[in-house]
């Protein structure tokens, strides 16, 4: 279903190179606001320490925002040495097919089943992987405060998450 992940992780530097190993994953979309920086555009710094570790493996990043405030992503890409792509447009495809050849260029071995799209939001993050198969994981917001649009979504995907953690432990 499109509007389930494949994982779920509190954090994004919950997720490690041994899960992305284990998953044949090469190379991460990953979202800002909420994924990467809250609302005041923090970053935590062990999302650095892990971006910079995950790198150092082997592990292609690109980033892929809707915001249309390029200063704000740019700074976020400079911080994490990304390359970056702002007012993406999720879940449209145009964004995200901007970031995988961003990605097929580090490494032209690298096809849309060995990507993974990190977000916080089902909405744009998980529907825009689904429909380029890529691997969709899903990160609990960094903080409760959103923008207006995606408050009012919030609920819906609370909702969803649970359904979709009823199926995992009846799945397992």
């Amino acid at each position: 279903m499109l509007v389930y992940p494949k994982q779920y992780f509190e954090k994004i530097s919950d997720i490690t190179y041994e899960f992305l190993k284990e998953n044949h994953i090469q190379a991460l979309i990953l979202d800002v606001d909420n994924t990467l920086i809250d609302l005041d555009k923090n970053i935590p710094k062990e999302t650095i320490q892990w971006c910079q570790e995950i790198k150092k493996k082997g592990i292609v990043c690109c980033i892929l925002s809707n915001s249309n405030k390029k200063q704000k992503v740019e700074m976020v890409a400079k911080t994490l040495e990304l390359p970056f792509f702002y007012f993406g447009a999720k879940p449209l495809k145009k964004g995200f097919n901007k970031a995988i050849q961003e990605i097929q260029r580090e490494n032209k071995q690298i096809t849309n089943k060995n990507i993974a799209a990190v977000g916080d939001q089902i909405f744009t993050d998980i529907i825009g992987a689904n429909r380029l198969h890529l691997y969709p994981i899903l990160v609990r917001p960094i903080a409760e405060k959103d923008i207006w649009i995606t408050r009012l979504k919030r609920p819906l995907e609370k909702y969803l998450i649970r359904k979709w953690r009823a199926k995992q432990k009846k799945g397992k």
